[in-house]
């Protein structure tokens, strides 16, 4: 009796088990090319879009330098519209391509899994024939054979088969760690079309907030030139009266500042991706980092309606609000207030859209909000104030600009308002306009 193993045969039966073990591989490799053209379709017009988008900003940039006048502010706004529709074109083309990168990567996963699962069988089937092989008395086969050759043969081949089934152990683990490497990735890329989804509903609130913009102006002016240099001047004085109201007020709070309860310099974020400042903190003290007797308790950053604002650090959201609603034109507008971990507190001012919420913990670089042009504003921007962190919160104020009207918003000795370029990254000189 010839117990010897048909190696041909068994290699042929593993080679087409490892054949079917990717399964519609080449249906698989058309489907990702269609998907990763797609995708560059998508960068194609991600990038037309975002030239455009710089061209309309260099419209808003040019009409900012100008003289205010009614034609000029509707112009700002209808290019502000056009400019926020386009960045909602951008996000819908980067959920578009993202959900081709997850359709990609699940269809990669398939193709992974079902090359694990056939190849492993293969394996299995491998092994069972050798078991079979080892598990026949070598004795009685040896004495049934008259050519020894021939079985030593078969055991050299054993040894050939047991190193193809450690290769292929070897392989599958590299399968098993790419395939998590993709399930990895797969998540990042769900986490970022939550996140593109959300901006996408946000943008589309900007806009709409846009179009108010306009007709609540139109309305207000009647559409002359007149009237709109009177609301000006209107809006100039109440803010300058609530100003000094605000100053005055914040003189008088009491408040002992620890400098060992505040943190090194250069511990904050950026709240913008790109960073250019067009206005710096008031006269300091105490290494240019204490507020006194300055006439700017902040620092502004030029930012388009419908920029992202990102947490500087780690924190909790202590206060929203929007100071249009009780006296129009004098102070933050929609305004965000953070308390860090780290002892500091931040106040976003002229937002166009808040999205935290108060009480809420937020992370460094998260998007909290949206910059804008409200409160008092001559042009879209973000402004910036910094304090100590026990120093501030958001008090309700009567205002004498806007008799019968009470201001919430946040309020802070004036010895505890701090320089935020202190605790912001490094800067150059390119960062200034």
């Amino acid at each position: 009796m010839k117990l010897s193993l048909d190696y041909k045969k068994l290699f042929s039966v593993f080679a087409l088990l490892i054949l079917l073990a990717t399964p519609g591989f080449f249906s698989f490799a058309q489907t990702a090319r269609e998907l990763q053209s797609k995708i560059e379709e998508k960068n194609d017009d991600i990038a037309k879009l975002e030239r455009e988008i710089r061209q309309y900003q260099i419209e808003l940039d040019t009409l900012g330098k100008q003289k205010s006048s009614l034609n000029g502010s509707l112009k700002q706004l209808d290019i502000t519209r056009k400019k926020l529709v386009a960045d909602i074109a951008v996000t819908q083309n980067k959920i578009d391509k993202t959900n081709y990168k997850i359709e990609g990567l699940s269809k990669d996963i398939g193709t992974k899994e079902s090359s694990i699962e056939n190849a492993t069988d293969a394996i299995a089937l491998h092994i069972k024939q050798t078991n079979e092989f080892e598990q026949s008395s070598l004795v009685a086969t040896m004495l049934s054979e008259n050519n020894f050759t021939l079985v030593w043969n078969d055991i050299d081949n054993m040894a050939t088969v047991r190193e193809k089934i450690r290769e292929n152990v070897i392989a599958l683990r590299q399968i098993k760690g790419q395939l998590e490497d993709t399930r990895g990735e797969t998540i990042d890329a769900k986490n970022e079309l939550t996140a593109l989804r959300s901006e996408l509903a946000d943008q589309k609130k900007i806009v709409e907030q846009n179009v108010k913009e306009k007709n609540q102006l139109l309305a207000q002016t009647k559409n002359s030139e007149t009237n709109y240099q009177k609301l000006l001047a209107s809006q100039l004085a109440k803010k300058n009266a609530f100003e000094k109201e605000l100053r005055d007020y914040e003189s008088q709070l009491q408040y002992i500042l620890d400098p060992s309860s505040l943190p090194k310099g250069g511990v904050l974020s950026w709240p913008l991706d790109y960073i250019l400042i067009t206005q710096q903190f008031g006269k300091t003290e105490s290494g240019k980092r204490l507020y006194a007797n300055g006439t700017h308790n902040g620092v502004d950053f030029r930012a388009a309606v419908g920029t992202p604002v990102r947490a500087m650090a780690d924190g909790v959201v202590a206060g929203t609000g929007n100071t249009d609603i009780q006296c129009a034109g004098v102070s933050f507008g929609k305004f965000i207030l953070i308390k860090y971990n780290n002892g500091l507190a931040g106040t976003y001012g002229h937002l166009s859209l808040v999205k935290a919420t108060t009480g809420t913990q937020v992370r460094r670089g998260e998007i909290v909000g949206y910059s804008g042009n409200t409160g008092y504003s001559t042009g879209p921007h973000l402004h910036v104030s910094l304090y100590a962190k026990g120093a501030v919160d958001v008090q309700t104020v009567p205002s004498k600009s806007c008799p019968g009207r009470v201001l919430t918003q946040p309020i802070s000795p004036i010895n505890a308002y701090l320089d935020p370029l202190f605790y912001l990254p490094p800067t150059v000189a390119s960062m200034f306009k």
